[in-house]
């Protein structure tokens, strides 16, 4: 990977709502070209306040992946390296409660939608409540080897991965499936804890700066993060935890063999 000054522009208007082995890119960049792409709310603008309820907006527009990104030489066998420089929330989110989903669903929920100001690096939920923001990107994938994949999905590709650590300072490592890889970056969070317990972060529209990069012939089998004091592995599995556990544990291992001469007894200890 080289440094580049290109600063090159995707438009919130230029996305897509799936993952698929046959991508049309929006623009094309050279790998070490620095990118910044304007991000939709996963909502797709169709919340403005709090009468605009779950069950009143069209759920198939949701989670739009701005792109995609060509990144030329990239090719199947390769990794791309997507590092996020900057991600720039706008002023206004919502969160959304939905009858019969999350983990307190059980509690017989209301419909309620909660809309959230932004502004110096604080959210705020109301006149008692505020928090730090700390914006994240939850989608980012790039082209699969033959399935199509909602961008609600997450899977091998990346996707739907809903990790708040994918914020300024990381780098996403995403195996290369196609010619390009097909970059796509889009739900956008102001804060989102560990798992979106509700179904939403504060869920809100955006900008994001990032840098590709490619590494020739080495690849991962999933989305890996790098972070300056750590690696962050990801496995899924539909509605399987257990499942998607052993596939990140999976990732984690290898990486300790392959990159620090472990055993892979020695790698489960140390996991």
């Amino acid at each position: 990977m080289h440094s580049s000054t290109v600063e090159a522009l995707v438009r919130r208007d230029q996305f897509v709502w799936s993952f698929g082995p046959d991508m049309a890119p929006a623009i094309s960049v050279e790998p070490g070209d620095a990118v910044r792409l304007e991000t939709n709310d996963c909502f797709h603008g169709q919340v403005r306040s709090e009468l605009d309820l779950p069950g009143t907006i069209d759920s198939s527009k949701v989670n739009a992946a701005t792109g995609p990104i060509e990144v030329r030489g990239a090719m199947p066998g390769d990794t791309l390296v997507v590092e996020l420089l900057e991600v720039n929330p706008g002023p206004r989110g919502a969160a959304m409660v939905t009858p019969g989903q999350g983990q307190l669903a059980h509690r017989g929920l209301q419909p309620t939608t909660r809309m959230f100001d932004v502004a110096d690096g604080v959210v705020r939920m109301n006149e008692r409540v505020s928090f730090p923001a700390r914006p994240m990107v939850g989608v980012i994938g790039v082209a699969t080897d033959g399935e199509i994949a909602p961008t609600l999905d997450a899977g091998r590709h990346g996707g739907n991965l809903d990790d708040n650590l994918h914020g300024p300072g990381a780098s996403v490592l995403l195996p290369v499936r196609q010619p390009g890889a097909m970059l796509a970056i889009g739900d956008m969070h102001a804060a989102m804890g560990d798992g979106e317990v509700c179904g939403t972060g504060v869920e809100i529209a955006g900008d994001v700066l990032i840098r590709v990069g490619v590494l020739a012939g080495v690849q991962s089998t999933w989305p890996l993060a790098v972070l300056p004091d750590a690696w962050v592995t990801h496995g899924t599995a539909h509605e399987d935890l257990t499942a998607a556990v052993d596939a990140a544990c999976d990732e984690a291992g290898r990486l300790l063999v392959d990159e620090w001469g472990f055993t892979v007894e020695d790698a489960l200890i140390f996991l």
